[in-house]
């Protein structure tokens, strides 16, 4: 029985040693780690003048892939009363122990703006989630004297000086009244345009024109075909042979044969057309203007001779195209539709030019502003 408890008593305190042996090993680890972790900062120098700018570098020492979180501090913050800081510069990260260990520095340019000694407190860093801390800091800030009663003394007064010209002051304005003009030139042409309603844009296709014989010959042969009716209303088929006719005469000679007589274009072809083709169509006229005015009855045979007198007509006068001209240009009408849209974009184009505009008075504005100002 004795045996039994002292079995048990050496069972009891060897487990208890062991706990023992690990709550060391664990304490000793995290001291360890956090050991591991080191904050120092520094001023370049501890004592200045008010106004004078100095460096506060803050630096952390601690193992690789932690997480860091520097101390919040922006520029134009004050770290403590009257200490201010100017600027802030980039992380600076240095590998060491073969990557196994980071130094992270960051700097601080700080002022002060008025004399005095001042206390720093520690600056804080959290490292995952431990905080840490660097030393405080002390420094002394003076005041320079000046002389004011004797500033003379130093510098005498001096007048005024004008500056020379220099083209970089001036670029940004005189781009931005080439850019200003024409788009004021365009706001007001577009404004013309629309009010007047006349094509904003014009469709210009080149089509080579069908020569006058081709014409005349084409409607000649449909009358051919047509000539049937011819007996039963020999005014309507003479009124279409006379203008077809016509129309050949103005576009091949260059003179209005559609507002002319039949006697007036005989005359005027007198020098154009040879005798015997001059008689033809002189026969040709003559017919259909008894026919249209004093009611003259035809028979086919002699519908039909006209007809062929015509054609021929037609051969011996024409003139053959050119295989090398430049086909025509011809302006396509805009439907109203085509028109409602290119006001939309006009429009739209000027809204968009207005808005160019203000943004490059802005500018010029401001820029006179810097530099006058």
């Amino acid at each position: 029985m004795n045996r039994m408890k002292q079995n048990g008593s050496n069972a009891i305190g060897n487990m208890t040693h062991r706990v023992i042996a690990l709550l060391a090993v664990a304490l000793f680890a995290v001291s360890a780690s956090r050991a591991q972790v080191t904050v120092t900062a520094r001023l370049d120098s501890v004592q200045f003048y008010v106004g004078q700018q100095d460096g506060l570098e803050l630096q952390v020492s601690m193992p690789a892939g932690r997480a860091l979180q520097m101390p919040v501090l922006k520029k134009g913050m004050e770290i403590i009363p009257n200490v201010e800081i100017v600027e802030v510069g980039k992380l600076d990260t240095v590998f060491m122990n073969d990557g196994n260990q980071w130094q992270i520095t960051q700097r601080y340019i700080i002022t002060a703006w008025d004399s005095a000694f001042y206390y720093l407190p520690p600056l804080q860093v959290r490292v995952d989630t431990s905080e840490y801390e660097s030393k405080a800091l002390a420094f002394k800030v003076y005041t320079l004297d000046v002389d004011t009663l004797n500033a003379d003394r130093f510098f005498s007064p001096r007048e005024i000086q004008d500056l020379p010209f220099a083209w970089e002051d001036w670029q940004q304005i005189a781009y931005g009244m080439l850019v200003l003009l024409p788009l004021v030139a365009l706001i007001v042409g577009m404004g013309i345009l629309i009010k007047k309603g006349k094509p904003i844009f014009r469709i210009i296709r080149r089509k080579k024109k069908v020569p006058a014989h081709q014409v005349a010959i084409s409607e000649i042969e449909r009358l051919k075909e047509q000539r049937t009716w011819a007996k039963e209303d020999s005014k309507e088929y003479y009124t279409l042979l006379t203008d077809t006719l016509r129309t050949y005469i103005q576009e091949r000679y260059g003179f209005s044969a559609m507002e002319m007589t039949s006697s007036e274009i005989i005359e005027r072809l007198m020098n154009e057309s040879d005798e015997k083709s001059l008689l033809e169509l002189k026969e040709i006229f003559r017919t259909a203007d008894l026919v249209k005015f004093a009611k003259w009855s035809t028979q086919i045979n002699e519908n039909d001779a006209n007809l062929m007198a015509a054609l021929q007509y037609v051969n011996e006068t024409k003139v053959e195209e050119d295989p090398n001209a430049r086909p025509e240009p011809e302006i396509i009408k805009e439907t109203d539709k085509q028109r409602q849209m290119q006001v939309g974009i006009m429009r739209a184009v000027i809204v968009l030019s207005a808005l160019g505009i203000c943004a490059i008075i802005g500018s010029i504005v401001w820029r006179l502003y810097e530099m006058f100002a």
